[in-house]
């Protein structure tokens, strides 16, 4: 995709035309091989790093005068530190293995026309002296970029760098996930991790989707793709796939047969339930050492309206012994299991599927997590929210 945007960008290719070093990484456009003087006099290289701002795969104007730079403070000819740019020296963690030491502010009357404005005014800014001290010295130094990782998304992820937490979604990329059961929750559960830049997502269920399923669903079935009769799987994965190119629908339910589909899968979100096919399920995972996270949901309907709770409970490698003390059925319903209701609405099924993606990332380190908590429960009569088995 960043190759493409190149070719489909006139101010992007007008930068390689020209002969500089540019690269799209992350949600970031990166000038290399930028020559600048340090206070010593020396000449050296550094990176400026633009946040980029696109509609689909077409570049807009630059949302920021400001850009990062990847070395020394640059000074001029003779040493001198270039305050006219001076906005922030500050070591920081870009995501997508760039970083930065100090960001520039130099803003032109009306501010930069496109990123080929953008780019090559920075580069004149801090090329300009070392050329005085070297003749040699130019950012345009016509070598092919180096290869450019292929991104999970079909197009380019510029929300979590445009916010500077680009670092932090770095965290998400490690994981194979598994969804098991789409019926409600876990299909808002694949809204969101489809958001991550997780390499993988697995999707098993082995269900059709039906008029009921698309008024507890994340977006909104047509009637003709009703009267198609998809499997759900397989409308999820084409709605998704726009975005993730990682997404395996597998629409069978799980069963002694088919547990192997599960190797490789580092976390899962279970959705499913209660009964032997659950318990399958949860050995297996444990057997692989996978983490994962089972929810619930049980509601009544009692003197005119709905109450009940919302369960969200966390196994990992070092703490499993909790979701087989009770804090999981495996007994298929029954009259005195707590989640065996089946009534379910879309914001609940959210709300569900909100606070197990929430703890997935504090797992992994994109949230603080101070009570590292492994189950918790929401109450919605009294908008009450429990943690419990904490580490």
């Amino acid at each position: 995709m960043s190759r493409a945007l190149f070719s489909l960008n006139d101010d992007l290719k007008r930068l390689r035309d020209e002969g500089y070093l540019v690269q799209i990484v992350g949600g970031f456009l990166v000038m290399r091989n930028v020559p600048y003087v340090d206070k010593c006099r020396m000449v050296q290289s550094g990176t400026l790093i633009s946040s980029l701002t696109l509609a689909g795969d077409q570049t807009r104007r630059p949302d920021t005068h400001v850009i990062h730079f990847d070395g020394e403070y640059p000074c001029t000819a003779d040493g001198r530190p270039i305050e006219q740019i001076r906005h922030q020296s500050l070591n920081t963690h870009l995501g997508n293995g760039l970083a930065a030491k100090h960001s520039f502010s130099s803003k032109p009357e009306g501010g930069y026309v496109d990123y080929f404005h953008k780019m090559a005014t920075y580069a004149a800014i801090l090329s300009g002296p070392a050329e005085v001290v070297d003749g040699n010295a130019t950012p345009r130094t016509m070598k092919e970029p180096e290869a450019e990782e292929e991104s999970v998304f079909n197009y380019t992820e510029t929300a979590s760098d445009r916010v500077g937490i680009g670092a932090l979604t770095d965290l998400l990329k490690s994981d194979i996930i598994a969804i098991i059961g789409l019926g409600g929750t876990g299909g808002y559960i694949l809204d969101l991790i489809a958001k991550t830049p997780v390499p993988e997502i697995r999707l098993f269920d082995a269900d059709e989707f039906l008029q009921h399923n698309s008024f507890r669903a994340p977006g909104a079935a047509s009637i003709e793709e009703l009267r198609e009769v998809p499997k759900k799987v397989d409308y999820f994965k084409t709605i998704y796939s726009k975005m993730h190119r990682g997404i395996v629908a597998c629409d069978e339910g799980m069963s002694a047969e088919n547990l192997d589909k599960l190797d490789g899968v580092t976390f899962a979100f279970l959705s499913m339930d209660a009964g032997e096919e659950k318990r399958r399920v949860v050995k297996k995972l444990e057997a692989i050492g996978a983490s994962f996270i089972d929810v619930g949901m049980g509601l009544e309907l009692d003197g005119g309206s709905l109450g009940g709770i919302l369960r969200v409970t966390t196994s990992t490698p070092d703490m499993r012994g909790h979701i087989h003390n009770g804090r999981v059925s495996f007994l298929g319903g029954g009259e005195k299991d707590l989640y065996s209701s089946n009534i379910q609405v879309a914001d609940l099924n959210a709300l569900n599927a909100v606070l197990a993606v929430v703890k997935w990332k504090k797992l992994r380190g994109f949230y603080r997590d101070l009570e590292q908590e492994h189950h918790c429960t929401y109450t919605t009569d009294g908008n009450m929210l429990l943690n419990g088995d904490t580490k």
